[in-house]
């Protein structure tokens, strides 16, 4: 499966919150769960933006949809 966000980026974050060392495991895992949430927020603001007559997602979208 391709992933949008690098594996490396994932173990920089882990790093980043404290761990020493991070597992390729982890790394995936943290990856999907990032993926998902990401999705599910990009879906969410996409309809935002439709509703309000614009095909351009804004910040104000992106942030409406995360809450």
């Amino acid at each position: 499966m391709k992933h949008i966000i690098p594996l490396a980026a994932m173990e920089r974050i882990l790093k980043n919150s404290g761990a020493h060392r991070v597992s390729e495991e982890a790394k995936v895992a943290l990856l999907q769960v990032i993926e998902n949430i990401a999705m599910e927020i990009g879906e969410e603001a996409t309809k935002l933006s439709a509703h309000a007559g614009r095909k351009t997602v804004k910040a104000e979208d992106i942030r409406l949809a995360a809450r």
